[in-house]
């Protein structure tokens, strides 16, 4: 498809000019800019726009995992099939494609990290790393060695400029999005990155690409992630760690009593209820994992609640900003009110009000009202 023809129909459905949705107001026209192509509808979408916005577009994929082929039920990514959705896309919009084959260096920066995450009692989360290391480091190396002058992907995430320089925001929509995970964006990242379809509601990320006629119009959302498809998180870490590492332990209350036996740390995470047993009179959850002992403590609802936490390898998108904010304390949970305290690499995060989402290993991520501050990873007790 020509620019122009792609500048029409995003107009149409809409309402806004490509070079406004694709936040690319100080690129020149016919600038190149590596577009991140997984085969799904989001980035095929934010390819599109950048497209119709008059830039040279590269389209990339990259190799992460293994598979060739999708797990049976499973609507991932970085599977072969998607790499044939998106050259078909790119067929469709008239751009170059690559595929990028960055599977020992994936297999380094996350999978490692997230196994021996879950083996020493923490809850990991990887698409923040893979988000960090692969798609905002390793992809702009690529780019840079295609004079490429920016990289747009298909996230939900905004990017405006303010008295600070570049500023992150949340997605226009917000069921779908995924500020959250790009907190360690630094200023000269977000300078040369693009989010095309961050401005948009699902709905209509969804019509554009039935109206531009993208092949990947109707594939369905991915859900998982990508390289635990077709098993769970227990087996994967099973599958991927040695057997010295996964040793057995006790259950055990929050009064010292032993509940029972279980067969490894992995298997469990803080505020999880599910497989500790029956027989209780009141729900019980894990409350703390000790993986140098293999104990999962287990106690009430009230015992999971925090007033207060250290967040560690503390990262700010300008400079840090002490005082009041709110913070998300997983992807999915709404931002809760809360008071800054950093110091160097570690931030204290005092809460508004106690809560019970505080999960070792996991991110949390501070906002001023749809701006992320930055964010870290939740320290242990």
């Amino acid at each position: 498809m020509r620019p122009e023809g792609i500048r029409a129909i995003v107009r149409d459905v809409t309402g806004a000019e490509p070079r406004d949705l694709a936040g690319a107001g100080q690129l020149e026209e016919g600038a190149r800019v590596v577009a991140a192509m997984s085969g799904g509808v989001d980035s095929a979408v934010a390819a599109a726009i950048l497209r119709g916005a008059g830039l040279d577009v590269v389209g990339v994929s990259m190799r992460l995992g293994s598979s060739s082929r999708r797990a049976e039920g499973h609507a991932g990514c970085c599977s072969l099939d998607d790499f044939e959705d998106a050259r078909r896309t790119a067929v469709r919009l008239d751009v170059p494609h690559y595929v990028v084959d960055l599977r020992d260096l994936f297999q380094e920066k996350v999978i490692d990290v997230f196994v021996s995450t879950y083996l020493s009692g923490r809850t990991p989360n990887p698409c923040v790393l893979c988000n960090r290391d692969i798609k905002f480091d390793a992809l702009w190396e690529w780019a840079e060695t295609a004079e490429a002058v920016a990289i747009g992907t298909g996230h939900y995430a905004r990017i405006r400029t303010s008295s600070e320089g570049f500023a992150l925001h949340a997605g226009a929509d917000p069921a779908k999005d995924q500020s959250y995970f790009l907190f360690t964006l630094t200023q000269s990242e977000l300078a040369r990155t693009l989010f095309p379809v961050g401005g948009l509601a699902k709905p209509q990320v969804r019509a554009l690409a039935e109206a531009l006629e993208l092949p990947v119009a109707q594939k369905p959302e991915s859900q998982d992630i990508c390289f635990v498809a077709g098993t769970t998180y227990a087996e994967f870490v099973e599958k991927n760690a040695p057997a010295a590492r996964r040793r057995p332990g006790v259950l055990r209350a929050t009064d010292g009593r032993d509940l029972g036996r279980h067969e490894g740390v992995h298997r469990f995470t803080v505020g999880q209820r599910r497989g500790l047993g029956g027989g209780a009179e009141e729900p019980r959850y894990v409350t703390a994992i000790d993986a140098e002992s293999a104990t999962v403590t287990v106690g009430g609802r009230g015992d999971l609640d925090r007033s207060a936490f250290l967040v560690q390898d503390a990262r700010w998108t300008s400079a840090p900003r002490p005082g009041p904010a709110r913070v998300r304390l997983r992807h999915r949970h709404a931002p809760v009110g809360c008071t800054l305290h950093p110091s160097g690499a570690t931030t204290r995060v005092e809460l508004d009000a106690p809560a019970a989402g505080v999960t070792p290993g996991q991110a949390a991520v501070w906002y001023d009202g749809d701006r992320v501050l930055g964010g870290g990873w939740i320290a242990d007790r």
